[in-house]
């Protein structure tokens, strides 16, 4: 399959990077030298320096013959005008990235679709709806929902303070002595390292478990992992930036919300579009400040000014302060590794989730089956059928050769899920969801076909 990228930023770059390794057949092209040069020395691309929207370098990176064009460049009019010429040559599909919220608004005179646009990602939005996740699981720092809401991933760091029940058991003893349900631990963020965990994993301090469940057993979750958890009401948003925005607006009609911004005239326009929060002057870093606002209160402390490191410092004072759950927005996705070791509260990058949403839109294309990116852990989550007669299905999970970096969450029997375990055994009219690293997917799929 043939994808050309216009834009190596964040996006494009890691968007490019997955694909790769995955031996899709990649073009990437970019005006900026070294944007270019970052993307030929670190991944296995074809790189072409030039304007994206300039019909002579379409040409040349072979837009025609692509299955997918992602233009992912920063400006919105660059993005519009490569996926008209992208369309005129003969792609296939073309996705775009848009900031602007209004090209996708009923009133917009200019209709992403008229520049043959088939997808519009807003990075905004995919920001917006990653906070939302996580506001739900305030001990979280990754929470993504499966099944309509039925069965539930949530990623938690394990806390020396708190791991009592885990000390010193393999992952299999663990899972066995938690009788009253069934869990599966998908993945294992160790040291910038993801690892699938295999039945005699042992965890240590500091490492983030992503454990997979149904979702009316996350409080049996919480008491096994010693956490307390309480309901999210209080909502402190630092940044009238456009995130922060647009998630007063979505969330201020079911939470009690409050949004700081530094800039006075700034805070004031935004108090006249936002009915149902309460919009303040002041500084997010100020510790006085923050003492005034009564931070200890705060369930939720979201940080997204256009700063990140404001965002960095004034996530790590609402830690300190007493809020509950922080929640800190970066740009630069080399930060998110260090902020998840350091500990003190979820980080989302709006590139990220713009990435994993453009990854999710293709897989799921190719594959015609449901599939979920987490890049952050290096893990798709995507559904498979068995066929009958199909190697799967000869014997019970724990008597198969599944590939070690894959493994069966969920079992969805006739609309009745189940968490997976060792003497499962699927057939023909079964749906399994899976999580595996990309290059084990071909030796999964296998499997599922006679």
């Amino acid at each position: 399959m043939k994808v050309v990228i216009i834009g190596a930023g964040e996006v494009g770059f890691h968007v490019a990077k997955a694909l790769s390794e995955e031996n899709y057949d990649i073009t990437i092209i970019d005006i900026d030298a070294e944007k270019c040069q970052r993307a030929s020395e670190n991944l296995d691309v074809i790189v072409v320096e030039g304007n994206g929207a300039s019909p002579k370098v379409l040409l040349e990176a072979k837009v025609a013959d692509a299955d997918y064009v992602l233009c992912l460049t920063r400006v919105d009019e660059i993005n519009l005008i490569a996926s008209q010429q992208s369309h005129e040559l003969g792609a296939n599909k073309i996705i775009a990235r848009l900031r602007d919220q209004q090209y996708s608004s009923r009133e917009s005179i200019i209709k992403p679709e008229k520049f043959g646009v088939d997808m519009v990602i807003h990075p905004e939005q995919e920001a917006c709806r990653e906070i939302v996740q996580l506001m739900k699981y305030p001990y979280a720092v990754q929470a993504r929902n499966f099944e309509g809401g039925r069965l539930t991933m949530v990623g938690i760091r394990i806390d020396s303070k708190k791991k009592l029940s885990l000390d010193n058991k393999t992952l299999s003893q663990i899972c066995k002595s938690s009788d009253r349900f069934r869990f599966t631990v998908v993945a294992v963020l160790r040291d910038d390292e993801s690892i699938v965990p295999t039945s005699d994993f042992k965890f240590r301090e500091g490492d983030i478990a992503h454990f997979v469940l149904k979702s009316k057993n996350i409080d049996k979750l919480l008491d096994l992992l010693n956490i307390t958890s309480s309901e999210t009401n209080n909502i402190m948003i630092v940044g009238g930036s456009k995130i922060g925005r647009t998630l007063a607006s979505q969330i201020s009609k079911d939470y009690n919300v409050r949004l700081i911004d530094y800039n006075r005239p700034k805070a004031g326009n935004i108090s006249t579009r936002l009915e149902d929060a309460m919009v303040v002057y002041g500084d997010g870093t100020d510790v006085e400040f923050l003492k005034a606002e009564n931070i200890q209160e705060v369930d939720a402390f979201i940080a997204v000014t256009e700063n990140e490191k404001t965002n960095l410092i004034s996530g790590m004072l609402a830690n300190h302060l007493g809020a509950k759950q922080s929640i800190i927005h970066v740009v630069n996705t080399d930060y998110m590794p260090t902020i998840k070791e350091i500990g003190f509260g979820a980080v989302i990058s709006k590139n990220l989730s713009t990435a994993n949403s453009i990854l999710r839109k293709l897989h799921s294309d190719i594959s015609e089956t449901s599939v979920e990116t987490f890049y952050e852990i290096g893990l798709d989550a995507f559904e498979l059928q068995p066929e009958e007669g199909s190697e799967i299905t000869s014997k019970p999970l724990n008597k198969l050769n599944i590939p070690k970096d894959s493994i069966i969450a969920m079992i969805n029997h006739h609309g009745k899920i189940g968490v997976a375990h060792g003497n499962s055994q699927l057939t023909e009219e079964d749906i399994a969801l899976v999580f595996g690293k990309p290059e084990s997917r071909d030796k999964i799929n296998k499997m599922f076909v006679s």
